[in-house]
């Protein structure tokens, strides 16, 4: 399940994003709310995690935006400001719900089950590979009804092969997909954690390797047989 994360502060976002990416969510992150009005019509996101106070678009415009280009998703705003008056201001703006921060990071991730709970009409549709499986829903994967323990960068490899079944992806790409470049990663961090999920995969009882490697270009799902 994909979120967008815009804060523009890094103690504030690093923090956030590592807590949300081993709860196994994909993690976008926005220093601005241009960036962030950008990143949210560019993707499908279930959730938005956005600061009132941000440079270049402020969060109540940024909301407002969002809603009128037709984002219909849960918004959970969270800012410093704790009066009335602010709260008011962003609920009018067409969030869902309020945090003020400082806050623990249990309570933003309890805001956000709830709020993906009540926020979307259907839910996510379960990714498939013959007897494997995946619920964006639970963020389980698992293979004839055994879990397969991954961790939050397996668990975000699957599923983003799993959802472009037909297309090659160079590590620059998986990189520029699955990364932000605050955290410097190398095509070598790509080579570890396919080769991380592979072995998981085998063990968990899978006789057939779901991805093949297209020497030159990178990597890509085989169509189950």
């Amino acid at each position: 399940m994909r979120l967008l994360l815009v804060e523009d502060d890094e103690r504030i976002a690093f923090p956030i994003r590592a807590e949300l990416q081993h709860q196994h969510y994909v993690v976008d992150v926005a220093a601005d709310g241009e960036r962030g009005l950008e990143l949210a019509q560019m993707g499908e996101y279930a959730l938005i995690v956005l600061d009132l106070l941000l440079p270049k678009m402020d969060g109540v415009s940024m909301c407002h935006a969002l809603r009128r280009k037709g984002y219909n998703g849960p918004i959970l705003m969270m800012t410093a400001r704790n009066s009335t008056q602010d709260k008011v201001l962003g609920l009018d703006a067409g969030a869902d719900d309020y945090l003020v921060k400082p806050f623990e990071l249990d309570e933003l991730s309890a805001r956000i089950r709830a709020l993906l709970r009540r926020g979307g009409p259907q839910s996510p549709p379960i990714l498939r590979w013959g007897d494997m499986q995946v619920d964006p829903a639970t963020c389980i994967a698992s293979y004839r009804g055994k879990a397969i323990s991954l961790t939050p960068t397996e668990y975000r490899l699957l599923t983003f092969f799993l959802r472009h079944p037909e297309q090659t992806f160079s590590n620059e790409v998986l990189l520029q997909s699955l990364w932000i470049a605050e955290d410097n990663p190398t095509p070598d961090v790509i080579k570890a954690h396919i080769k991380g999920m592979r072995r998981k995969l085998k063990d968990a009882g899978l006789a057939e390797d779901i991805l093949e490697t297209v020497y030159g270009f990178g990597y890509r799902l085989k169509p189950h047989r």
